[in-house]
């Protein structure tokens, strides 16, 4: 059975557009503005599906979108949601 974007939001447990979550580098704010599909090069000279996750840092008296800015692709071979961020409930 092939993965499709799909299966990574799923398993993966991804936030959706809004949603704040927390670095476990330094416990910085922030919230997720943008998720799109894209496909993933993978070492095995293949592509994967993967979903691009925008995080704009939460600063008191900025405007959304304005300041520091980070994206990172998520797949179903790697770990660098849970090892990296937390849902804030």
């Amino acid at each position: 059975m092939r993965e499709t974007h799909d299966d990574v939001i799923r398993e993966k447990k991804l936030p959706r557009v809004g949603d704040t979550v927390r670095s476990r580098k330094d416990g910085s704010l922030w919230r997720v503005i943008e998720k799109r599909e894209i496909w993933q090069h993978m070492p095995e000279d293949r592509l994967v599906p993967a979903i691009y996750l925008a995080y704009w840092k939460i600063r008191p008296d900025v405007l959304q979108g304005i300041g520091e800015m980070v994206g990172y692709a998520h797949t179903l071979h790697d770990n660098t949601f849970e090892s990296n961020w937390e849902f804030v409930e």
